[in-house]
């Protein structure tokens, strides 16, 4: 059901992904996160594609914070900022981060790769049915994604979708 990954530039970190569908309480999630009780980024699952773009976001994210140089005040909230292709910090709130109306959130979580995580916790305060991370690509909505990271059909020809997409969020702060 979770997926969790080792950071390989940080091997002491890994990188746990939850992903919920049929969420009733979005609303309440997100003032949760916001109060600190949720220790995790709240994202809107139909703006990914796939887990590696969000450990993508989650290892850029590790980074700059070890060098003191995140855009945002968390590294959750950088997180949520690394997925977007532009700069604008509310706008990656808006398009990447939950709503109140949202019926779907995945919970990206970085923790010490030996510390137990409780995601037990996390789990019981979501109302809504946990399915594998894995299974992201049904909850994702490809033509936002595409018109949002501009991605051309040229591009789709020569790659894939997700190549355009992190090659995108990677560029951003040289481009």
């Amino acid at each position: 059901m979770r997926l969790t990954q080792d950071l390989e530039l940080f091997p002491e970190l890994s990188v746990t992904q939850l992903l919920f569908r049929d969420v009733e309480n979005c609303a309440e999630l997100r003032k949760m996160a916001v109060e600190g009780q949720i220790p995790g980024a709240l994202i809107n699952p139909s703006m990914v594609l796939d887990p590696f773009q969000t450990l993508t976001a989650a290892n850029k994210a590790v980074h700059l914070q070890k060098i003191g140089k995140m855009k945002t005040r968390s590294l959750y909230s950088e997180i949520i900022f690394n997925l977007s292709p532009t700069n604008n910090i509310s706008e990656a709130f808006k398009r990447f981060g939950i709503s109140d109306g949202d019926n779907a959130v995945l919970i990206v979580l970085v923790h010490n790769r030996e510390d137990v995580l409780d995601k037990d916790d996390i789990v019981s305060k979501v109302n809504g049915q946990q399915i594998p991370a894995d299974q992201m690509s049904t909850l994702c909505d490809i033509a936002k994604i595409k018109k949002l990271y501009k991605v051309t059909p040229q591009e789709e020809k020569c790659g894939s979708v997700l190549d355009a997409v992190v090659c995108r969020m990677a560029a951003k702060d040289v481009v």
